[in-house]
Formats: C-alpha cells, structure tokens, sequence
C-alpha cells in the first residue's frame, strides 16, 4: 500500500506501508520530519496531518477524542486529523496528505 506524504517544506514523498499499521508509524519509519511523541497512544497531536480533501471520506471523521487533542495546536484545519490514528488498509492505498508545521520536529 501506498501513501503520498507532502512534507513541511512542500516535498511530496510515496511511501511504502503494510495493512494495519498506522498511517503515523509509516511516516516515521520512513524518516519524515514527525515528532509523534506518544508513539500512538492518542496523549499529544505531534502526528497532526492535513488530509487531503479526496480523502476526507475514506479516512472517516475523528473521534471525540482525537478531536479534543487536536484543539491543542493552533494549525487545525477542517482536514486535520492525527495520523496516529488512522490505520493503512486496502480503502487507503494511494492516500495523500500534508504533514501539518506543528508536527515537526523542528
């Protein structure tokens, strides 16, 4: 499966994940410039992503709360969801999305 990452600085990447990973471990594995300081556990909003509007169904809405830790940051947009919490499956080959700046690691 594939996802198609454009990073802070406006590079686009495609990367290679596996079924039931999450989308945030596969732009961490890869090297992306994400902080994901929980490593998953839904306790920071540090793999914030802009869902690229295409997408937005497929992916589904936020729970309430992913929703509450994404108040946090001050880059929300109405695409906006922590990639910690969305899982690679076959409806998400060929996702694209945009890491948000506050997930940076600088």
């Amino acid at each position: 499966m594939i996802i198609h990452v454009t990073d802070q600085a406006g590079e686009n990447h495609e990367l290679e994940g596996l079924e039931g990973w999450r989308v945030m471990e596969v732009i961490r594995d890869w090297g992306l410039n994400i902080k994901a300081e929980c490593g998953g556990a839904l306790s920071c909003a540090t793999c914030h992503v802009y869902v690229d509007p295409a997408w937005t169904d497929a992916v589904g809405k936020p729970s309430e709360e992913e929703e509450d830790m994404l108040d946090s940051v001050g880059d929300v947009r109405p695409t906006s969801r922590l990639s910690c919490q969305i899982l690679m499956s076959d409806a998400l080959d060929g996702l694209k999305l945009t890491l948000a700046p506050s997930a940076g690691k600088d």
